[in-house]
């Protein structure tokens, strides 16, 4: 499978790691109901396909996701680069907390060296740009952590370029963590050639879009998602993003086809075309789903594929702007 060096760190990174988030269950951003032993076996499956790394978070189920992480590798010999984050907290009522208070990320740290059963986190990433007066003091927590060697590298999720230049006056973070894919192409404007130009690793999430891009999505399956599944409330399951999405997906079927992959595929090598992007994270609740995607860590578009896809993009997104 290939790989990709992070940033300025040594780690080789596949060009798919396997997202854990969906692993939580039911929590405020869940994914609905989730066996442990299904997490389980997908963790193994995707070691077994070659993955070398995994994304968590505390707050995903409240604790669970990492508990479940740390007990799959406890199972296996294989040993995996793991990322997971601080800032989002819960209370006892499982409220989400969003707090970057130094003494708040040293007890996040060591409930998820805990959780996960490791004594270093390969990677520790603030999760969360808010509040954003915090951000500073937060990054200097990190830094902190890592000369403790309680954490080995140091990133961070959903930061803007301002934000990056504040806490590169402490410590250039060696990764960035934004969504992006076909339907969230904010990224490309300011944030990739800016992580390009400080040797920033840029890890995306989401993209296959919550599962909106792999033409499995259908309007009777959105009717019909479990009490607990976000995605009941997302923007993009709603109209007139919805119809629009679902449209270019069918116009992206014979790309994907022509190529002998599937849609899944197609949306996890477009977003991995670019040279900024690292690597993707893919999310997989059973063991198939990651066998599917794993894959599209080698699958390599051709110009005039690319240049077919932005046009249909265009489309698409012209059609939303005209519903507005």
């Amino acid at each position: 499978m290939r790989t990709r060096k992070l940033g300025n760190t040594e780690l080789e990174l596949t060009r798919v790691g396997l997202g854990c988030w969906a692993m939580g269950g039911p929590w405020e951003f869940g994914w609905g109901p989730q066996y442990d032993d299904d997490s389980i076996r997908t963790i193994h499956t995707a070691l077994d396909e070659g993955i070398n790394w995994l994304d968590t978070a505390p707050i995903y189920g409240h604790g669970r996701s990492e508990t479940i992480v740390g007990k799959a590798l406890k199972q296996t010999g294989t040993k995996p680069i793991i990322a997971t984050k601080c800032g989002l907290r819960w209370d006892n009522s499982s409220e989400r907390i969003e707090i970057l208070k130094p003494e708040s990320i040293r007890t996040e740290c060591e409930d998820s060296l805990k959780r996960l059963q490791v004594e270093t986190i390969d990677m520790y990433q603030i999760h969360r740009n808010y509040p954003d007066e915090d951000i500073e003091q937060a990054w200097e927590q990190l830094t902190k952590l890592q000369q403790q060697g309680k954490v080995r590298y140091i990133g961070v999720c959903n930061f803007t370029v301002e934000q990056l230049r504040r806490i590169q006056k402490i410590a250039n973070p060696v990764s960035l963590q934004p969504p992006y894919s076909m339907l969230h192409r904010e990224v490309e404007d300011e944030l990739l050639p800016f992580c390009a130009e400080n040797n920033i690793g840029v890890i995306v999430y989401s993209p296959m879009q919550r599962g909106l891009l792999t033409g499995k999505i259908t309007p009777q399956r959105v009717a019909n998602l479990p009490e607990g599944d976000h995605r009941k409330d997302n923007p993009d399951f709603v109209e007139p993003n919805f119809s629009a999405s679902l449209e270019l997906v069918e116009k992206l079927r014979p790309i994907a086809q022509q190529n002998d992959i599937t849609l899944a595929q197609l949306a996890i090598a477009w977003v991995n075309r670019r040279d900024e992007v690292t690597a993707a994270i893919v999310g997989a609740r059973r063991p198939e789903q990651i066998k599917e995607t794993a894959k599209a860590a080698d699958i390599i578009l051709s110009q005039q594929d690319q240049s077919e896809i932005e046009a249909l993009i265009d489309e698409r997104d012209r059609k939303v702007k005209s519903s507005d």
